[in-house]
């Protein structure tokens, strides 16, 4: 091998981010495993290797994906921004007309596209789409304004609402509100860093939390509820907050579900049953309740083992948004950091009895296809930071020589 070829070989090694794929790889080997064993103790009858390879395919269809938008800079990111973000919302729109049936009967929402065996969420995939929008956004906003006072910080919370709200009324067409709450903690946190003035932010947040405890005491009063359904809101999201509120006290549908995850969870002690070794049985817990498999089989030591492992795949994304310094790629990261914060935030709540179900799977360990295939397309987006800085940086040295 020549020299330069052999250099060439070096500097596309260095130009990938083996930090993040390793944090990556390791939620998904527990991810594999932790459905191993919810299969095996599943009373549905579907088959464990079926749900295994289906799981590997989709990460395979995921590891392509990362490799192909790998290949793609920020002037390019920044030119299929729009086309993205339309195209997401016309699916967005598509899922309305051609929603599977079946999903909707069982879910109540009517989110999933299905082909024969095959399904598929496009709200998932509009989720890195919308980062990219909202990344573009604020970054011309901050090119056109670049000093920031408060005239400047209402326009662009004025440009995010305009951008936040049409995925928002046709995530709560589909009757998604969990879905929905992930695309406004995206915005939160790209608000948090775009430069607005906290004369602005303090306040907007303040009546964010007014709404909400506004929201929960209208929810946990008979006459507030009438209120709710006249605004919309379903038998079955008042029943999520009771189970969430009162999880002893029902014990039927979904507080079984949350019941029998808390259970699962506190029989696994400090070091867990072992591994496939389960005595208490949780619905579902495949996607929604995965955390209750790791809680139970590996105890409170895994369970913050797994939590170190997103803690240290954030830190990995966050260094590699400082060393690419660019204000671009850092609203795109602080997007997608949001997004996998805010699934793992909710999905681990809400096994534990914190939270409210909302049915979020946990990132990159849940079954499923369309979450898995949004988040690896998120860390995509961050290894073509990596990828395209050190490009620059290895051109821009081999000029000086």
């Amino acid at each position: 091998m020549s020299e330069e070829a052999r250099r060439n070989e070096t500097n596309t090694e260095s130009r990938i981010d083996y930090g993040i794929i390793f944090c990556v790889l390791m939620l998904a080997i527990i991810g594999l495993g932790s459905i191993y064993v919810a299969a095996s103790h599943d009373t549905s009858g579907t088959s464990v290797v079926s749900q295994i390879v289906s799981q590997l395919v989709w990460y395979i269809i995921g590891t392509i994906a990362i490799i192909i938008i790998m290949q793609f800079d920020s002037e390019q990111l920044w030119k299929i921004a729009p086309i993205a973000y339309w195209g997401g919302l016309l699916l967005l729109a598509l899922v309305l007309i051609f929603y599977s049936r079946s999903y909707y009967v069982q879910t109540g929402a009517r989110s999933w596209f299905a082909i024969g065996p095959l399904t598929f969420q496009p709200s998932e995939v509009m989720k890195p789409a919308f980062i990219l929008m909202l990344a573009r956004q604020v970054s011309e906003h901050n090119r056109d304004y670049p000093i920031h006072n408060a005239r400047s910080g209402w326009i662009l919370i004025g440009k995010l609402i305009l951008w936040t709200l049409p995925v928002a009324v046709l995530l709560r067409l589909q009757n998604d509100f969990g879905t929905m709450l992930v695309f406004f903690a995206i915005t939160g946190g790209v608000a948090l860093v775009a430069g607005i003035t906290w004369k602005i932010l303090v306040p907007a947040f303040s009546a964010i939390a007014v709404i909400g405890g506004t929201a929960l005491t209208l929810v946990i009063s008979t006459g507030g509820r009438k209120i709710l359904e006249s605004l919309g809101f379903q038998s079955y999201q008042f029943s999520r907050v009771d189970t969430w509120l009162h999880p002893s006290s029902e014990v039927s549908n979904e507080g079984y579900q949350l019941w029998q995850s808390m259970k699962a969870i506190g029989s696994g002690g400090i070091f867990g049953t072992g591994f496939n070794v389960s005595h208490v049985y949780v619905p579902v817990r495949e996607s929604d309740m995965v955390f209750s498999v790791v809680g139970e089989n590996f105890g409170f030591i895994g369970g913050c083992i797994l939590i170190l492992l997103y803690f240290l795949l954030i830190y990995q994304m966050i260094r590699v948004t400082f060393d690419t310094k660019n204000v671009f790629y850092a609203y795109i990261s602080t997007g997608v950091i949001m997004m996998i914060l805010f699934h793992v935030f909710e999905n681990i709540g809400m096994s534990i009895g914190l939270l409210p179900l909302t049915g979020i799977p946990l990132p990159f360990v849940s079954q499923g296809g369309s979450a898995l295939i949004g988040n690896l397309i998120g860390i995509g987006l961050i290894m073509s930071m990596r990828y395209h800085y050190r490009s620059y940086m290895f051109s821009r040295n081999e000029n000086f020589k």
